[in-house]
């Protein structure tokens, strides 16, 4: 008993130890500098141009090092269930540096970020051709290279820029659930970071609702409009998540170390080999899923590459934060009940967060099909209607009307049901 106690001890020992050295090395080693989503705005949207105006902005957060920009480049990835071979894309950048403004000829000339300094960068997207109402997003990836203390490390960011509309007060897709309620099937626009949830109900889901209705949102949408998706090159997978990760099944999002890196960056690496320890042992005694209950709710929620509809399948997505107070905020600016919730195809049904008003038993029985569905259905949105319940159907009996006597030439059918028979 005391030996393996001892060897539990050691290995979690070890693993902090390897663990603090490891971020410790890479915390010394890396060029800070990074840049952020920022605000955009659309300015043109005709059948035959589109145009997307962003303000980026850099910031080198360190108090000691300085990073240099040698290069920055901009690549547009444009969505559609149609061909975009007839469709431009010009696209232009302007650095706000103080002491380097841009080129007019589109040569990116190397700039140095000075610590704790935030730096503009303006980006522009100009999308024409003869029809582009069939597109549905652009996908930005921001490509730039950071050169500093790491040496020369390329970089990313990565803006999701919807660019087809759904007209809200459109038909939806109703089904009648057998559980007593009525489904609204809510289709918007390819979510990204410039939404809000409170904003995606009021536009989409009130002209549809009733009082008593629930609107209902999935909660990996609402960590997309939170921001909460990273693609695994701006993840750095540390000691202990390219080890731990091998022994999750594969079908989790922490079979990968990128997926369990985001969980570590989250948590803490000492409570994720806290959980991971305790939950082997635990799963050695016949009591599986004892890490997740003790690595924290965000271990369940995390959708690793190919979870989700493009372009954020290429992306691992976090569970959204304060679910709770999102819930709240819809309830109190549109009236509806509401809930976030996390299902699948395996007829699981998580509820993250829900206003008080909300039965959570209901919910679970309509939501157990997965109505919205996983892949491109594109309806991040439901509203549930509680319907009555249904008067008990009449029976034979009850459409005959039985006189005390039979009339004449009439006798008792043997049948309770059957009225009378001649004789």
């Amino acid at each position: 008993m005391v030996l393996g106690w001892a060897i539990l001890f050691l290995l979690l020992g070890g693993g902090l130890g390897g663990w603090w050295l490891d971020r410790w090395l890479n915390r010394r080693s890396q060029n800070p500098l990074r840049l952020s989503r920022g605000h955009w705005q659309m300015e043109i949207q005709k059948t035959d141009h589109y145009r997307w105006r962003g303000q980026m902005e850099w910031l080198n957060p360190s108090h000691r090092f300085e990073v240099m920009l040698p290069e920055c480049t901009v690549d547009v990835q444009l969505l559609s269930q149609q061909d975009t071979a007839g469709i431009r894309v010009k696209t232009e950048l302007i650095s706000h540096h103080p002491d380097a403004p841009s080129r007019p000829d589109g040569y990116w000339a190397a700039r140095i970020i000075k610590t704790r300094q935030r730096v503009g960068l303006e980006v522009t997207l100009d999308m024409t051709g003869a029809d582009l109402t069939g597109l549905q997003a652009a996908w930005v990836r921001c490509q730039y290279v950071t050169y500093g203390p790491a040496g020369w490390v390329p970089r990313e960011q990565h803006v999701v820029l919807p660019l087809s509309f759904p007209e809200p007060t459109r038909t939806l897709v109703s089904r009648r659930s057998p559980e007593g309620a009525e489904i609204l099937l809510i289709r918007t626009h390819l979510l990204c970071h410039l939404d809000d949830p409170v904003a995606v109900v009021k536009r989409y889901a009130q002209p549809h609702a009733l009082p008593g209705d629930i609107a209902v949102l999935g909660e990996t949408p609402v960590a997309i409009m939170q921001g909460r998706w990273r693609h695994p090159r701006q993840i750095q997978p540390g000691w202990l998540a390219r080890r731990l990760c091998t022994f999750f099944l594969p079908t989790s999002s922490l079979a990968t170390a990128c997926g369990l890196q985001t969980l570590i960056d989250l948590v803490g690496a000492p409570r994720v080999l806290g959980a991971f320890l305790v939950g082997a042992i635990a799963k050695l005694l016949g009591k599986p899923g004892v890490f997740y209950q003790l690595a924290g709710e965000q271990a369940a929620l995390i959708d690793d590459v190919t979870g989700t509809l493009p372009p954020y399948d290429q992306f691992v997505v976090l569970g959204p934060s304060q679910p709770q107070t999102v819930v709240e905020e819809i309830k109190e600016q549109t009236g509806l009940g509401a809930a976030i919730v996390d299902v699948n195809d395996l007829k699981a049904v998580r509820i993250l967060a829900r206003t008080a008003d909300v039965d959570a038993s209901l919910l679970t029985r309509v939501l157990v099909d997965n109505p919205a569905g996983n892949a491109a259905e594109q309806t991040p949105l439901l509203l549930i209607r509680p319907l009555p319940p249904e008067p008990p159907q009449p029976t034979y009996a009850d459409h005959v009307d039985h006189p005390t006597a039979p009339p004449p030439g009439m006798e008792s059918d043997p049948d309770p049901h059957g009225g009378w028979r001649p004789v």
